[in-house]
């Protein structure tokens, strides 16, 4: 405390500060990037366990054996399929009544915002079939559920084969103490949406839906599951779900386990696990799946249906069976007991999963960052706003000190421009960037689907691809706002201005940063470690080309680009510029959709926030 309030004390910390500034913000931004870097290292990470004392053992004796009948079903299911051009709620009904489960189905239809071309639909419409079966042990107080998406095609047979079986021999077993929902969602996403809001009795998305006749109890877990070969090589588990959120890490551990039990394939993000963590290609293996993680993650964008229960405080993931290691073949039976172990296990819980980790990062299977670990990389960027915001405070404190006590010396024949250059800036000199900025970005946020329709009727164009031109439009139409601030701007001309211009966008974004990494650790790191170091540098004063060309490639439609591309290349899937366009066009309209479907939030928060304080860093650029 006697640092701040002795005057002479603050004035050297001042001068400290500003002198070092520079240097502190490049070695702030180095060691943020190389602890990024690090969690993949062997030594960062911690061994994956299981907390809940209830699933801490895979000591199971799993008896299902029953693979044929899946097969069989599966290939009785495609033929219904086939003959009905689409899910047979009939053949299903029948077949789940005959396993004596209560059968219930829910109609849904959802108008969407501007046709997905990408499935080419826009009014989707559909039935949900689901069955329960009743605890013999107890009260329907408690609920487990195993779901598998329909969509159109000849997708996902052997995996609703599969469900049926296990429906089957579940119901012959008399140690279950909580309902076991089997259920059969049309149009992926969409009907697992109706659904969830159906089941909970909430309309978040406006989609349309019946009265669902049959409930059980709260929904403790749920495990999506996807296989479209009758020979499974391996099993890939999905964990992001909607706005980066996490499913516990106790579920996933437990998948795991089993897997290892019953000598199953487990892979993440489509790679392999490694035995040896001492040389640098496992580290770049780690490296390269977390990486992933953080991609997909970062998209807010569920990567299955499981990424809809997080919501809803349920623990969820969704498995695929992948057809591509030839050298590995697993049957039904194996596949089949490994479900069964998994929701036996979940059958012992007395609570909601809640001992183990829902924020980390997996560079491994058997291997987890905690949020503990990886949150001090985005500490040493967000200190960069701080830093300068600091510097910017002082410089503007001591002008201000400096003016009072007359030191500011004033020469008598351009006394007229050298008050206005020591003045404080008018208010709409900051009000109005401000505003026009914000007004901006509710110009992107709300246009793009208002306008679609008098797009369509004026251009050769269609809904979807109207949407995303108007976004671009709208996007790009932002670079002229210090032209248009200009006009309304008193006092434009002071150094102060701009520096207390910068001072506001600098410590805005680093609020933005810190929220949005609450939520979506990923998505902040990204618009971090590009936005961070060209907000800090960038001011009207020096090379402003260079400054606004730097500011443009920072911009978030830019790190999307480049995003999609480190995508591909991790996948190894290499693309050219101008499929990476193609993406990046397909990208801008499923944000979009999701935002509308499934209220994802990433698309409001990238138009309604860091967008226009971009645009105030802009403006600072230009400012004269």
């Amino acid at each position: 405390m006697g640092l701040l309030s002795d005057p002479n004390r603050r004035r050297a910390l001042s001068r400290l500060i500003t002198r070092l500034n520079t240097p502190l913000c490049i070695i702030s931004y180095i060691a943020g990037i190389t602890w990024f870097l690090g969690l993949a290292f062997y030594p960062f990470t911690l061994r994956s366990y299981i907390s809940e004392n209830a699933m801490g053992s895979t000591m199971v004796e799993e008896q299902f054996v029953q693979g044929e009948k899946a097969l069989s079903y599966a290939r009785e299911f495609a033929g219904f399929r086939k003959k009905a051009g689409g899910v047979p709620v009939d053949w299903l009904q029948e077949t789940m009544r005959n396993l004596g489960l209560e059968v219930y189905t829910q109609t849904f239809s959802r108008t969407l915002p501007f046709p997905d071309e990408a499935t080419e639909r826009f009014l989707v419409k559909g039935t949900n079939v689901y069955g329960i079966l009743r605890a013999p042990r107890a009260a329907s107080t408690e609920s487990l559920v195993l779901s598998v998406p329909i969509s159109e095609g000849s997708r996902n047979n052997q995996a609703l084969g599969l469900l049926l079986a296990l429906a089957s021999y579940f119901r012959g077993q008399i140690y279950w103490a909580k309902d076991i929902i089997f259920l059969v969602n049309e149009h992926d996403l969409i009907g697992m949406e109706a659904w969830l809001e159906g089941y909970h009795d909430v309309n978040i998305t406006d989609v349309t839906s019946s009265v669902m006749m049959g409930r059980a109890g709260a929904i403790q877990a749920a495990v999506s599951l996807e296989m479209s070969s009758d020979v499974i090589t391996s099993f890939d588990i999905a964990v992001e779900g909607l706005n980066g959120q996490l499913p516990n890490l106790d579920l996933v551990n437990l998948f795991n386990a089993f897997c290892q039990k019953n000598s199953l394939l487990c892979t993440i993000q489509g790679k392999l696990q490694r035995n040896d963590w001492d040389n640098f290609p496992a580290y770049i293996h780690s490296l390269q799946t977390m990486m992933l993680m953080v991609l997909k993650q970062g998209s807010g964008r569920p990567q299955g249906d499981h990424g809809l229960f997080l919501r809803y405080h349920i623990e969820a993931i969704t498995v695929r069976g992948i057809n591509s290691f030839r050298q590995y073949k697993y049957d039904m039976s194996t596949i089949g007991k490994t479900l069964e172990g998994i929701f036996r296990k979940l059958n012992n819980l007395l609570e909601r999963l809640h001992q183990s980790y829902f924020f980390y990062l997996l560079p491994s299977l058997s291997r987890f960052v905690s949020i503990g670990i990886y949150m001090p990389a985005l500490g040493f960027l967000v200190l960069i706003l701080v830093l300068k915001a600091l510097d910017l405070w002082m410089k503007l404190s001591r002008s201000e000190s400096a003016e009072e006590d007359g030191i500011t010396e004033v020469d008598e024949d351009d006394d007229d421009d050298e008050e206005e250059e020591v003045s404080k800036p008018g208010f709409l000199s900051l009000v109005a960037p401000l505003i026009i900025s914000h007004a901006t970005g509710l110009s992107l946020y709300y246009f793009p689907v208002l306008g679609q329709e008098m797009a369509t009727e004026h251009f050769p164009v269609s809904e979807s691809e109207a949407v995303v031109l108007i976004f671009i439009a709208i996007y790009v139409a932002g670079l002229a706002l210090p032209h248009n601030t200009r006009k309304f701007l008193a006092g434009e001309g002071t150094d102060r201005g701009w520096m207390t211009l910068k001072l506001i966008s600098l410590l805005y974004l680093a609020v933005q940063l810190g929220c949005i990494s609450l939520i979506n650790f990923s998505l902040g790191f990204l618009l971090a470690v590009t936005l961070v170091p060209v907000a800090a540098i960038v001011q009207p004063i020096g090379p402003k080309l260079l400054y606004a060309l730097l500011l443009i490639l920072v911009t978030p439609a830019i790190t999307l680009l480049l995003c999609i591309f480190l995508y591909q290349e991790l996948v190894e899937f290499p693309i050219t510029v101008l499929e990476c366009w193609q993406l990046f066009l397909q990208a801008l309209a499923g944000g979009m959709l999701d935002h509308y479907l499934y209220g994802s939030i990433i698309f409001p928060f990238i138009a309604l926030f860091v967008y226009p304080c971009w645009l105030q860093l802009w403006n600072v650029v230009f400012w004269k």
